[in-house]
């Protein structure tokens, strides 16, 4: 059966972190990892990317942070 963190490890698994980012963006209950993931898929999605500079952040950065934050909460 496939779940839905299956999905994610597998798309960690294959470098996929918007695939990953866009499963876990949905999930009800991300802890403290929460700000981190939803940040970096909305600067992944529509023109999230533009906004995050508009207010002075880096996009990269963003990104990065949540990457490490799946990372964190979803690696075996």
């Amino acid at each position: 059966m496939d779940t839905k963190i299956s999905k994610v490890r597998a798309c960690m698994h294959d470098g996929d972190w918007q695939g990953a980012l866009r499963i876990c963006a949905r999930f009800p209950r991300l802890g403290e990892q929460r700000g981190a993931i939803l940040a970096a898929h909305a600067c992944l999605s529509n023109n999230g990317r533009s906004f995050y500079q508009q207010i002075g952040k880096d996009p990269d950065l963003l990104l990065e942070q949540g990457v490490d934050a799946i990372k964190e909460k979803y690696c075996e």
